[in-house]
């Protein structure tokens, strides 16, 4: 993974713009190779395997504290194991620059980068 994308901070997005193409989409996934490109590429997702519950509540509190600091929020599901994470600007309802900049810092908390 590139270190790019992830030292960089996500920046607000007030609608208006077109979402990211296919290709644009594309482009970027090349930097978070783990995440799924979902939806038409209108979406990212990624479901990371934790060792119990326990790690899992804690991967997740950490996501959602990185989530406050970017001013960037993802839906996430977790139970017993695991956490899925799913990534989209819903102001422009598909991709934008910031939900490549939050997969790459999602994986540095996973320790994937």
């Amino acid at each position: 993974m590139s270190t790019a994308i992830a030292e960089k901070t996500c920046t607000p997005c007030r609608g208006g713009i077109p979402p990211l193409t296919a290709d644009e989409a594309t482009v970027l996934h090349q930097q978070t190779p783990d995440w799924e490109l979902a939806d038409d590429a209108h979406r990212l997702r990624r479901t990371f395997r934790l060792a119990n519950f326990r790690a899992a509540l804690d991967f997740v509190t950490r996501v959602g504290e990185l989530a406050e600091t970017e001013g960037h929020h993802p839906e996430i599901t977790f139970g017993w194991g695991f956490a899925t994470v799913s990534l989209q600007t819903k102001k422009i309802k598909g991709l934008h620059e910031n939900d490549f900049i939050m997969a790459a810092k999602i994986d540095r908390i996973a320790g994937g980068g």
